[in-house]
């Protein structure tokens, strides 16, 4: 049987659904390491300025490896969400560039072979 539940948060508080929480042994592409570094600015962000240079550093060795247009557009509109405070935005719009990377149509974002220290 199934029943509506309302659940009230009374505090700030963060959480996503299990299906959009990447791993670290999911982050194995740099789309996926940049989506890993977000979401952790997301999870913590008394740590998130700490975290931003990580996004930072990343985010650029990708712009450094792909001709991908679309991917590039998506990385900007995602730093411009990171910048106005909008990390939920930023996941969602990362998902939507990695998750076409596991369709073998894609080879572009599958060669960035740039790993995060």
């Amino acid at each position: 049987m199934d029943r509506k539940v309302t659940i009230e948060l009374l505090n700030d508080a963060t959480f996503l659904l299990e299906a959009h929480v990447l791993q670290v042994e999911q982050a194995k592409t740099p789309l996926r390491q940049l989506y890993f570094i977000a979401q952790a600015m997301l999870i913590d962000p008394s740590n998130a300025g700490q975290v931003r240079q990580a996004y930072d550093k990343v985010e650029q060795a990708i712009l450094d490896q792909t001709p991908d247009r679309p991917v590039v557009a998506a990385l900007a509109a995602a730093r411009d969400l990171l910048n106005r405070g909008r990390p939920f935005e930023v996941l969602r719009m990362l998902r939507g560039v990695f998750e076409p990377e596991d369709a073998p149509s894609r080879p572009n974002s599958n060669s960035l072979t740039h790993q995060v220290a």
